[in-house]
């Protein structure tokens, strides 16, 4: 998440030369991403949508956001 991102609110994934945002509340993907990493970026999504939602109102109060697990 970026501070002065724009709405919808979103989070940004990088693999190599690739780059999505994926929507909070939608889980919409717009980019590319290889096949397996969409997989566990969206699988990761699914486990802390309430924390990037959380995160997502830091940042917005130009506050530090908390730290989210990587997928294990």
């Amino acid at each position: 998440m970026y501070w002065d991102d724009h709405s919808p609110p979103h989070f940004h994934a990088k693999y190599g030369n690739y780059e999505i945002t994926v929507e909070i509340e939608t889980g919409i993907v717009e980019g590319k991403f290889p096949r397996r990493a969409l997989h566990h970026v969206l699988e990761w999504y699914e486990l802390h949508r309430e924390d990037l939602r959380k995160d997502w109102e830091l940042c917005a109060r130009q506050e530090a956001p908390e730290t989210i697990q990587p997928l294990e």
